[in-house]
């Protein structure tokens, strides 16, 4: 058995009861891992963070109270030199290159095999960044196009708490509740459905709620 003091610590932040623990059970079995704190939302994480001082940070993007991607930027912020890895549910294609912007050193999606989440895990504690195959795709065929104007979708021209505002919507909820979600006044959620629609080149309130339940199916679409 090895020293408890030698193993590499684990934080794992993660509003799911049952995934949460097979993920604690899946990390425990690897002989040199242990998980030494679990919270659901951003201020317990910031607690863990302090009273753990964990070697490595997995983060979901979807919590109880705060917003994942905030969370990572912030910890990058804090301490730059600690790795944090993003296990989500959300589609690749649109939230890991936000998670990895905001400094996280690797994304990979919760239906990924057990193998290649230990896999992204060893990846990112080795100090490299892990990248699922739609991803490194995606960033190669840009390199390989780079002479040509990307295309770039509109969703992509959103902030990161604008897509949370749209995806609120596409969800059925409404002003208040995602205010009350978000932890914001109405009037700034008011304010980003505005921006959103003019990003999006929508021109009132039903277009916006078409535009968001058609992309909550499309992401449905794709998993």
């Amino acid at each position: 058995m090895p020293d408890t003091n030698d193993l590499t610590r684990i934080l794992l932040v993660e509003d799911h009861p049952v995934f949460i623990v097979g993920l604690k059970e899946l990390i425990n079995q690897e002989a040199d891992l242990k998980v030494c704190g679990e919270a659901s939302d951003v201020p317990s994480a910031w607690k863990q963070l302090q009273a753990f001082r964990p070697d490595m940070v997995i983060v979901d993007i979807t919590l109880k109270e705060g917003n994942g991607i905030d969370l990572v930027r912030d910890i990058s912020k804090h301490d730059p030199s600690l790795p944090v890895l993003v296990l989500s549910m959300h589609e690749e294609s649109l939230y890991a290159e936000r998670a990895l912007a905001a400094g996280a050193r690797g994304y990979i999606m919760k239906q990924e095999t057990s193998t290649s989440i230990i896999q992204a895990i060893r990846c990112v504690l080795g100090g490299e960044i892990y990248a699922g195959k739609n991803l490194m795709r995606a960033i190669l065929g840009r390199f390989a196009n780079r002479s040509e104007t990307p295309s770039i979708s509109p969703i992509e021209k959103l902030t990161d708490r604008e897509v949370e505002v749209l995806e609120a919507i596409g969800q059925g909820l409404t002003t208040k509740q995602i205010a009350g979600k978000l932890h914001l006044s109405i009037k700034t959620i008011g304010t980003y459905r505005e921006r959103i629609k003019e990003k999006l080149g929508l021109q009132n309130a039903f277009e916006l709620i078409h535009q968001a339940v058609r992309w909550i199916e499309q992401k449905s679409e794709k998993r």
